[in-house]
C-alpha cells in the first residue's frame, strides 16, 4: 500500500506519537492532547484525528489487560453514560460557541484547579453515583465543545483517595470507551478510510514502543511521585491548550 504522506512526514509524526504514548504509557493520558496540536500543522484534523483514535485503540487494548483488576467499575458506570449523555450537547453547541474563548476558560479552571491539589486538597471519600456522573457529563461537554475531555475526569480521580494505580486504570479504561465512541461517529461521518488504517499501521510501531516504555516507568514509579508528575503533565497541557486559545483570539483581534 502506499503512503498517503511523505517519507519526512512520517518520520516526524513518528516521533511525535512515540512521544506522546510514553507519557500515555506512564500516565494513562496525554495522548491527544499532545498530538493533534503537534500533527495538525502537516495534516488536516480530518485526516489525522482519526488516525489518533485508531492508535488510542490501539494503546488502550495493549495496557487494558495488565489493568483490569485495578479500575474502578463503580465510578466509570456513572462517569461515562454522563459523557454519553453530555458529548452531543458539546457537539451541538461547537457549531455556535467560539471554541477558543472556552478552552482558555477550561485552562485556567485546570490550572486552579492543580494548584489546589499540588497544595493538599483532596477528598476524604472515592465520590458517589451524581458527582460521578456530572463529572462525565462534563468531560462529555467538554470534549464535545473543545476535544478537551479528559481534565474532569483526570482531576476525579487524583483527587479522591483512590491509589495511584486505580486512577490510572481507570482512566485508561475511560479513555478507550470515548475514543471508541469517538471513532464510529468519525466513522459514520465518512472519515475512516483506506488513507486512515495505513497511516495507523505505519505508525503502530512507535505508538507501541513508546506505550512499553512509558508503562515500565510506571511499575517503577513511586505513588507521591507519580502524584506529583501527573499534576506537572495537567499545568503543560494546560499551557498548551490555552497558550494555542489565546494566540487564535489575538489572531482575531
Amino acid at each position: 500500500m502506499t503512503l498517503p504522506i511523505s517519507i519526512a512526514e512520517l518520520a516526524y509524526a513518528a516521533v511525535v506519537v512515540l512521544l506522546a504514548a510514553v507519557v500515555r504509557g506512564y500516565s494513562g493520558f496525554g495522548f491527544a492532547l499532545l498530538t493533534v496540536p503537534s500533527l495538525t500543522v502537516m495534516l488536516a484534523p480530518a485526516r489525522i484525528i482519526p488516525v489518533l483514535f485508531l492508535l488510542e485503540l490501539a494503546a488502550g487494548i495493549n495496557l487494558i489487560p495488565q489493568i483490569w483488576r485495578q479500575i474502578h467499575w463503580r465510578s466509570i458506570a456513572w462517569i461515562f453514560p454522563g459523557a454519553v449523555v453530555a458529548t452531543p450537547i458539546g457537539v451541538h453547541l461547537l457549531a455556535t460557541v467560539p471554541a477558543a474563548p472556552m478552552t482558555l476558560g477550561i485552562a485556567a479552571v485546570v490550572l486552579v484547579t492543580v494548584a489546589l491539589l499540588w497544595h493538599g486538597f483532596a477528598l476524604k471519600t472515592v465520590p458517589g453515583p451524581a458527582p460521578s456522573f456530572a463529572t462525565g457529563m462534563a468531560s462529555g461537554f467538554l470534549n464535545g465543545t473543545a476535544g478537551i475531555g479528559g481534565p474532569p475526569v483526570i482531576l476525579f480521580y487524583f483527587s479522591s483517595p483512590a491509589a495511584a494505580a486505580v486512577g490510572r486504570a481507570s482512566l485508561i479504561l475511560y479513555f478507550f470507551a470515548i475514543d471508541l465512541l469517538a471513532l464510529l461517529l468519525n466513522a459514520e461521518a465518512g472519515l475512516v478510510n483506506s488513507e486512515t488504517i495505513v497511516l495507523s499501521l505505519a505508525l503502530l510501531p512507535p505508538l507501541v514502543l513508546g506505550i512499553w516504555l512509558g508503562n515500565r516507568r510506571f511499575l517503577n514509579a513511586d505513588p507521591v511521585v507519580f502524584r506529583k508528575m501527573v499534576l506537572l503533565l495537567l499545568v503543560v497541557l494546560a499551557l498548551v491548550s490555552g497558550g494555542k486559545a489565546a494566540l487564535e483570539l489575538w489572531g482575531q483581534g
